[in-house]
């Protein structure tokens, strides 16, 4: 396995975690074929071009969409015990952490991974006890003939979700407090970054070196460095195509929230709306 930590902004990050190759599994537990079946049963409401089908993956997507980013990169960890099902060697060497190294300070970067495993554990352990607390007592709705038990499936699927965010981020405590990781700079990356770093930092240009890239990026306000076309950009240089869609996510959301901090902060302080014009 492989991690990937993608500055989205000057203060936040995205992790995700190469998923495992499909002939690395030497099995697939019941919860991964649960899983796939669902998957396949969702494409294929997909292709429904009317009906309740059409208007529950209208919803649900939307629905995603919403989900923390946050979440979707823990999701993509996979769990401990999965990871040492597939190698039983695992844990005897470190994992592969890949970066830039231009905007990211290689001594922090332990740091980092910590408060991104830790920060959201009891939130994803509370959430899950929740959802899979609540579900039974929707199970009455499943009754109705035709219409799906949406109600009880949902909170199933965010109990689940939570339930896999818990167990991506433990696995990733687990890596960084056994000092299992192993940071590498890529220079495409770094490219990438330096681009983006001198369009939105004042002071910064494309040919600033690493070490006073950084220190910007530190004394800088919280901005949003990638585009929504860096999304493809980050899957290629990855190698990993699944990546995009996590990347455009994360793009959008900490875009919405930096743009609605600003918009508070300037209805409470209207000075600060002329500064900005």
């Amino acid at each position: 396995m492989r991690l990937f930590l993608i500055p989205i902004s000057t203060r936040r990050a995205l992790i995700y975690g190469r998923p495992l190759r499909r002939d690395a599994a030497k099995e697939l537990s019941l919860l991964d074929r649960a899983t796939t079946k669902a998957a396949q049963t969702w494409a294929g409401w997909e292709e429904a071009e009317k009906g309740w089908k059409k208007h529950l993956v209208t919803w649900g997507n939307k629905v995603q969409q919403r989900i923390p980013f946050e979440e979707w990169g823990l999701k993509s960890i996979p769990s401990l015990t999965t990871q040492r099902r597939a190698d039983e060697q695992y844990g005897n060497k470190k994992i592969e952490v890949l970066y830039p190294g231009n905007t990211l300070r290689l001594e922090k970067i332990p740091g980092l991974l910590h408060k991104i495993a830790t920060e959201r554990q009891e939130f994803h352990r509370k959430k899950m006890w929740w959802s899979f607390g609540i579900a039974p007592f929707t199970a009455p709705l499943g009754l109705i003939p035709v219409v799906p038990n949406i109600p009880f499936f949902y909170l199933v699927y965010r109990g689940w979700s939570h339930w896999r965010a818990l167990n991506g981020s433990r696995h990733l405590e687990f890596l960084v407090d056994k000092n299992l990781i192993d940071p590498i700079s890529l220079p495409a990356l770094e490219q990438l970054y330096a681009k983006r770093a001198s369009r939105t930092l004042d002071g910064v240009q494309t040919d600033t070196s690493g070490p006073d890239m950084v220190d910007g990026m530190e004394k800088s306000e919280d901005r949003v460095l990638l585009k929504m076309s860096d999304a493809k950009k980050l899957a290629t240089i990855f190698e990993a195509p699944e990546l995009a869609l996590e990347a455009e996510r994360a793009i959008i959301q900490v875009g919405e929230q930096l743009e609605a901090k600003e918009k508070q902060r300037n209805e409470e302080d209207p000075k600060n709306t002329k500064k900005n014009s």
